[in-house]
């Protein structure tokens, strides 16, 4: 089979090197899974350059998520398990973590519902308790992170104001049902969330973005306000000051949804059947920018490093557009 392979760390359009290899085997609990489409997130990119939390031995095959098939044919959603990761042909999985495909959704789309729609319930509802009247304030609205947020804020009846990078990431945040759109390149984020809520602030704040994105969401916080940590994709790890969150009495939560698969697995599953429904009613659905052969999933993943990308960038191993 093909799989894209990582010999050394580095960036992922210099390290990722698309090889023919062996069928990985499953073991004690694991399944075999064709890959139908592999979604790509910063993860990915992390992992190419060493710096993820996970640090598989190399060399490894990058892709944390897929839609795949069963040997007896249904559609799944699998994080596969590394190091053989989902750009590739065939994957392993543990069977008891499968979760069924949306009928709703194709391939790229459902492959993309998993780890960004499930990040952004458990931020959006169990870290910070939104309710619907609240302002939700989202950073890189466009991005395949902030897009799903968006979407889920809109469901849970929020207002959403959406913080993006130039006009055309600006035009796919409104198109996503943002209420307000902030073009951080030209305008002031602060000002404009202050003006938007007559002074109050942003009652929950939604950031994968982290450095100054973090530093500016403080100052426009809302008393009794949630600032929900999701990433830190611009690189920089912000430094809270929790005399500054004492002061304006906010609270800073942090989202790890990875270990909800181990600590309250029951709770993963629920939040997928929430999420299936939300995709049947139409009101979520994963924004998918791109569909891209097996040949340029290490383009994909640089763009994705880069933050070029808007949406989801997802590689489809049998070049296919579905």
């Amino acid at each position: 089979m093909q799989a894209w392979r990582v010999h050394r760390n580095g960036e992922p359009s210099e390290v990722m090197e698309l090889e023919e290899t062996d069928r990985p085997s499953p073991g004690p609990g694991q399944v075999l899974l064709e890959v139908r489409a592999a979604n790509i997130n910063f993860p990915d990119a992390l992992l190419c350059r060493g710096q993820y939390q996970v640090r598989p031995p190399l060399p490894f095959t990058p892709g944390v998520e897929i839609c795949g098939k069963t040997e007896d044919g249904r559609r799944v959603l699998a994080t596969p398990a590394l190091p053989n990761g989902g750009f590739a042909d065939y994957v392993v999985a543990d069977e008891a973590a499968l979760l069924p495909a949306p009928d709703a959704l194709d391939d790229a789309e459902a492959a993309a519902l998993h780890i960004g729609y499930q990040t952004g319930w458990f931020g959006l509802h169990r870290r910070a308790h939104l309710q619907a009247g609240e302002t939700l304030l989202v950073h890189a609205a466009a991005g395949g992170v902030g897009s799903a947020a968006v979407q889920l804020g809109k469901a849970a009846g929020a207002t959403v104001i959406g913080v993006v990078g130039g006009p055309e990431k600006a035009e796919i945040a409104r198109g996503l049902g943002c209420d307000l759109v902030i073009d951080r390149r030209s305008e002031d984020i602060v000002a404009a969330v202050k003006e938007a809520t007559a002074g109050r602030g942003a009652d929950v704040v939604y950031d994968p973005v982290g450095g100054d994105a973090y530093a500016k969401s403080v100052k426009c916080i809302a008393f009794e306000g949630r600032v929900v940590v999701v990433g830190f994709a611009s690189g920089a790890i912000p430094t809270p000051g929790l005399n500054h969150a004492l002061v304006k009495n906010y609270s800073i939560v942090g989202l790890h949804w990875g270990l909800y698969n181990t600590k309250d697995p029951a709770a993963v599953r629920a939040c997928h059947d929430e999420l299936t429904k939300l995709a049947a009613q139409g009101v979520v659905k994963p924004l998918v920018s791109e569909r891209l052969p097996m040949a340029e999933a290490a383009r994909g993943v640089q763009c994705v490093a880069d933050g070029t990308s808007t949406g989801r960038i997802v590689v489809l191993p049998a070049g296919g557009a579905r």
